[in-house]
C-alpha cells in the first residue's frame, strides 16, 4: 500500500461532509447557504462514498485510486468554498462552529514584546536629492513579526541652521546631533528599503538618521547607532 493512501484521513472527510449536511440542513435557512450548495454537497459526498468502498476492496486499481483523489479533491473543494462564503461569525455562532467540527476563530492576540535588538543601514544614493535606506535587524537576524522600522532623521545645514531655519517647518539642525532623540522627524514601516526624497534646496546638507525597531502598540526597542550622509 502507498504511502499517500490515507484511507482514514478520507473516512474522516466524508464523515465531516456528512455532519455538515445533517446539521446545515434544518439551519440552513438562518445561516443562509444555499440549498443548491447543500444538494452539492451530498452529491459529492455519495460519489466520494461509492468510490471509496471500491479503493478499499478487492475492486481497488491504480485507477480507483486515482478516482478517489479526484472525487475527494472536489468534495473538499466544494467543503472549503461553503466554510469561506456561508459559515461565518455571525449568523454563526461559536458554538456551531464547534458543531461543524471546526475550530473557532482565536480572537485573543499573543502580545509582541517590545524589541529588544537594534536596527542599523546601508545609505544609497539613487540620485540627486534622494537618499535611501537598507534596513535591517543588527547582528543580520530576523525581523519578528509585529515589528517594524522607526527611523528618525533631521537635516543640518553646512555649519549649522541659524534660529529662524530651526524654527522653521523644517526644523534644521543647529548642532551635530549626538543622539537619536535629537532628530525632529521619523516615520515607521515594515518595509525593508526606505526613501527619503529631500528638497532639491537640501542637496549639499546633511542627513542625520538614527534607527530602532517598534513593535505594533508603538513600543520601542533601543537605539541604533547615529549614522549621516551628505544630500547628493
Amino acid at each position: 500500500m502507498s504511502h499517500d493512501w490515507l484511507p482514514s484521513a478520507r473516512t474522516e472527510q466524508l464523515a465531516m461532509a456528512r455532519t455538515w449536511s445533517a446539521t446545515i440542513t434544518p439551519k440552513a435557512s438562518a445561516w443562509n447557504v444555499p440549498t443548491a450548495e447543500l444538494a452539492a454537497l451530498d452529491g459529492l459526498a455519495g460519489t466520494a462514498a461509492g468510490i471509496l468502498d471500491k479503493a478499499q476492496s478487492a475492486e481497488r486499481t491504480s485507477i480507483v485510486t486515482a478516482q478517489c483523489k479526484t472525487a475527494f479533491d472536489a468534495l473538499i473543494e466544494k467543503m472549503r468554498f461553503i466554510k469561506n462564503h456561508f459559515l461565518l461569525v455571525p449568523p454563526l455562532t461559536d458554538s456551531d462552529l464547534v458543531s461543524l467540527g471546526l475550530k473557532p476563530k482565536d480572537t485573543i492576540r499573543t502580545p509582541v514584546p517590545p524589541p529588544s535588538e537594534q536596527a542599523e543601514a546601508d545609505i544609497l544614493r539613487p540620485g540627486v536629492h534622494l537618499l535611501e535606506l537598507i534596513l535591517r535587524v543588527s547582528g543580520g537576524g530576523p525581523l519578528r513579526n509585529g515589528v517594524g522600522f522607526r527611523v528618525y532623521w533631521g537635516v543640518m545645514p553646512h555649519g549649522g541652521a541659524d534660529l529662524s531655519a530651526a524654527a522653521s517647518n523644517k526644523r534644521e539642525l543647529m548642532n551635530v546631533p549626538v543622539s537619536g532623540e535629537a532628530l525632529p522627524f521619523s516615520r515607521f514601516t515594515k518595509r525593508k528599503r526606505e526613501r527619503f526624497d529631500f528638497d532639491a534646496a537640501d542637496s549639499g546638507k546633511t542627513a542625520y538618521f538614527c534607527i530602532r525597531l517598534e513593535n505594533a502598540k508603538g513600543e520601542p526597542g533601543p537605539w541604533g547607532a547615529l549614522f549621516s550622509a551628505v544630500i547628493p
